[in-house]
């Protein structure tokens, strides 16, 4: 390789350097350099339709692959429009790396095109730096990334000024450090397991961190080793296979009244978990990847801010062993009553279709390390309960920001990392709206993503709540029975449209054995509201 280039070819030398193999991209003139090192570089550049959706897409890689990913926009309504993204990452601990294009330095100050200081907006989403020196590009990249991937964990930002990149510099990135991780403390570990040992109803809660941390094996350890019945949220589902005896999800409510120990891993108790109020018998233990993430508002018995793969073998090797068979024998009547409650909606043949059907048609169409990714309000929380996960990593969703429109940047990086795997959006009417251009990407780029969609003609999630809570509804409606399908078929990717209930299963095996981009639009009952209570307050 040269030993002298531009900067952005040292840019993408330090990407590569990161094992970082794909970038998320929109083009624009301020990244030309990045554009032009990642093409010298053989860093596949995957380019989508808005940068929203490029930084959601480099999100889900780096939640998919649990190491830093990139995406790369230019200045100004670039970099704005990455924002919620940032956001969404940082909710959900995601260490993704945003390079933006900034206005040239000899002209700073002249009102160049897109010339705004980007980092007093950005900085409070994702700690930001502008890197003026040539030198400095592939040291400012390592110490970005490393931070990023370092617990707590979360995005990063860099900006560069394009004469900066357009520069000559030596081309030797160096090598990346690697991010450190705390071991738990033994006496914290101690406490737990004499927690554990004593109580008779205890509960694991498994959250995203689980997987972010690698630690599926240690908690599946854990669970056989205690008899603790586990129960996963965010992309935690998985991490005990959902036909593991001891992984529960329609027993939760039944689980947190009644539990004596609630250990809550790698999550936030937040509206989620009830704000961490369980039952009156409870007592909490919050663990997490580092101890800024470990709750202040909630009373805790125990905690532990340390790598939870460690933290969870710890506590599988500390011989705590509670008395759990009549716990888990009550909790798997409610499991099999709740189920048995369920099958006459997942098989209702009633006209305008239950949303439940279609998840009724799904699940067995799906292959058991088949990606799922939820984008919408209603329609994703039947999804939540009803679609089960068998492997870890395999369940998308926006996380407790709740950002709509991230279906099609987290498909894109989905099926980019595993193009062999099924991969299935499911997208309520109203998230759709926010990213449906993105289906031309899907097409464009040959990436047979399934998206299905319930299409209710509206704002379901508010609709119903809001004629609760005033007696009326507005702005909650949007047109009804829309032929998504049909746009998805002027992209060039297949459609298909669906009003019988007995039309779902045929649509959805079509769609998936075709190997091509398709819409399954499915127009649902918009009187049936997912029984909710409110996340507001």
């Amino acid at each position: 390789m040269s030993d002298e280039g531009h900067g952005g070819q040292l840019i993408a030398r330090a990407l590569k350097a990161l094992g970082i193999n794909h970038l998320f991209t929109l083009t624009g003139g301020h990244i030309f350099p990045i554009i032009d090192g990642c093409h010298l570089e053989d860093i596949a550049l995957v380019d989508v339709r808005h940068e929203q959706t490029a930084a959601f897409a480099a999100e889900a890689m780096a939640r998919l692959s649990r190491s830093v990913a990139a995406a790369a926009v230019t200045a100004g309504p670039g970099v704005t429009n990455t924002m919620s993204a940032l956001a969404q990452a940082g909710f959900n601990c995601a260490p993704l790396l945003c390079l933006g294009g900034r206005a040239p330095i000899f002209r700073w100050g002249q009102g160049s095109l897109q010339e705004i200081e980007h980092g007093p907006f950005v900085d409070p989403l994702a700690p930001a730096r502008t890197v003026m020196d040539p030198s400095e590009l592939a040291s400012a990249v390592f110490a970005a990334a490393l931070a990023a991937m370092t617990p707590p964990r979360g995005p990063r930002f860099l900006d560069f000024p394009v004469d900066v990149m357009f520069n000559p510099t030596s081309l030797d990135p160096g090598t990346p450090g690697t991010p450190d991780h705390a071991a738990p403390d033994p006496d914290a570990v101690d406490v737990v397991a004499r927690l554990l040992s004593d109580a008779r109803k205890p509960v694991l809660v498994a959250g995203s961190n689980v997987w972010l941390d690698g630690a599926e094996g240690a908690l599946r350890r854990l669970a056989e080793t205690a008899g603790l019945p586990v129960f996963m949220s965010g992309q935690g589902r998985g991490c005990l296979p959902a036909d593991h005896r001891l992984s529960f999800s329609r027993a939760r409510s039944a689980a947190f009244k009644g539990a004596d120990l609630v250990i809550v891993a790698g999550t936030p108790m937040d509206f989620r978990l009830g704000f961490g109020q369980f039952g009156p018998d409870a007592k909490v233990v919050h663990f997490d990847s580092h101890p800024d993430l470990i709750a202040t508002h909630v009373e805790v018995a125990a905690s532990i801010g340390a790598r939870l793969d460690l933290t969870l073998a710890a506590l599988a090797d500390s011989g705590a062993t509670p008395e759990t068979t009549e716990w888990i024998e009550v909790l798997s009547a409610e499991e099999k009553a709740r189920s048995d409650k369920v099958q006459e909606e997942l098989h209702s043949d009633a006209n305008p279709i239950h949303p439940m059907r279609i998840y009724g048609e799904l699940s067995p169409l799906l292959d058991r390390d088949a990606i799922v990714i939820g984008d919408g309000g209603d329609f994703v929380s039947y999804a939540g309960r009803e679609i089960a996960s068998y492997e870890p990593g395999c369940w998308l969703d926006p996380g407790p920001f709740g950002c709509l429109g991230v279906g099609a940047g987290y498909s894109i990086a989905a099926k980019t990392l595993y193009p062999d795997r099924q991969v299935v959006v499911l997208y309520g009417d109203g998230a759709i709206g926010f990213s449906g251009m993105e289906l031309e990407t899907l097409v464009r780029l040959g990436l047979p993503v399934v998206c299905v969609i319930g299409n209710n003609g509206i704002w379901g999630l508010e609709k119903h709540p809001m004629r609760a809570l005033y007696g009326y509804d507005v702005v909650t409606d949007l047109r009804p029975g829309i032929r998504y399908d049909k746009v998805m078929e002027a992209f060039g990717g297949r459609g298909y449209f669906v009003t019988e209930p007995d039309e779902i299963g045929g649509a959805l095996k079509e769609a998936l054995a075709s190997g091509e981009p398709a819409v399954v639009n499915v127009v649902t009952d918009p009187d049936i509201a997912y029984p909710r209570s409110s996340n507001l307050l």
